[in-house]
């Protein structure tokens, strides 16, 4: 495995200086984010102009100055968002992804599951988080059958047509219909395995699940991961929970919130999930993703890159 970094982790650099940055720190992989979640304005990929010729040209010469490979399109964004309008917008930044990694040999784009509506219909995203009372206990099901299902069986049906070496990887974190393994596996009746997950452990360390359970569960479906922690504060868990309201932005208050890697969990419980990784014969990119909100994107990739360097150069030597 080798170290990449996502671009929205260093939102305040532009293009040019995102690729010194990692290509001074001997990073050779980066992952570009076009979604319609993330920084605004998009500092390092624009949805309308890398549909032009000329932009796909500079966006070439420019990874092959840096010495740099892109490893990943990331379309983050509600892809089933129930306004009319949000959907489209995100549907189509997921088909130029699609398109963009099609052009430059890359076989990896990123997106979420989406949160369509409920049966009544609406223009919220309604999320299946749990099946307790007679109003909610059918929402999942419905949601997979009518939209997430075969939405999903429809993208899957392109890629075999239109670009076969490719696989969809979705991040599994709830707010979407698909947040984990249980989920995936409701989703995976509908799909041929290019529809994968992009791994990501955050994501399961605040819910109380151990990523590594999730390898062995989902191993063969991994195309893609990320590296990010999640740092959690015991004793606000004990008071309130892992449910908030507010977003985990705030250090100060948040039961848990996302971190640099190794701020949440030491080195044994990274290398055992590295280890697992490995052991479902992933050999790819950990992609940095930075969403800790105590430091700026600098500092924390920076945090996060000396870690895994660590880690991995460990793993490369037996140390």
């Amino acid at each position: 495995m080798r170290i990449g970094v996502y671009s929205d982790s260093l939102p305040k650099l532009g293009r040019r200086d995102f690729f010194a940055w990692c290509a001074e720190r001997g990073i050779r992989d980066v992952e570009l984010g076009l979604g319609a979640w993330g920084p605004w304005p998009r500092p390092h990929l624009d949805v309308e102009a890398i549909s032009q010729p000329d932009e796909r040209k500079r966006l070439k010469n420019e990874l092959a100055e840096y010495g740099l490979s892109l490893s990943a399109v990331n379309a983050a964004g509600n892809i089933l968002h129930p306004d009319p309008g949000k959907r489209a917008d995100a549907q189509r930044r997921l088909d130029a992804a699609i398109t963009l990694a099609s052009e430059f040999g890359v076989d990896r784009v990123i997106t979420m599951s989406g949160c369509p509506a409920g049966p009544g219909g609406g223009s919220l995203g309604v999320f299946p988080c749990w099946a307790t009372s007679s109003d909610d206990e059918n929402i999942f099901r419905w949601q997979m059958e009518n939209e997430v299902g075969p939405f999903w069986q429809a993208i899957s049906r392109r890629l075999i047509r239109e670009a076969p070496g490719l696989m969809v990887c979705l991040e599994l974190h709830p707010g979407v219909a698909v947040f984990s393994s249980k989920g995936f596996d409701a989703l995976a009746r509908y799909t041929e395995e290019n529809i994968g997950i992009n791994f990501d452990p955050s994501h399961f360390w605040w819910q109380g699940i151990d990523p590594v359970e999730v390898v062995k569960a989902l191993g063969k479906r991994i195309g893609h991961v990320h590296g990010k922690d999640t740092l959690l504060y015991p004793d606000r868990i004990r008071r309130d929970g892992i449910l908030h309201f507010a977003p985990p932005g705030d250090p100060g208050a948040a039961p848990w919130h996302f971190a640099a890697v190794g701020d949440g969990h030491d080195e044994s419980t990274w290398r055992a999930l590295i280890q697992a990784v490995a052991g479902a014969s992933y050999d790819g990119v950990i992609s940095i993703e930075n969403e800790d909100p105590r430091y700026d994107g600098e500092t924390a990739t920076q945090r996060s890159f000396y870690f895994l360097d660590r880690l991995l150069e460990g793993e490369r030597t037996g140390r």
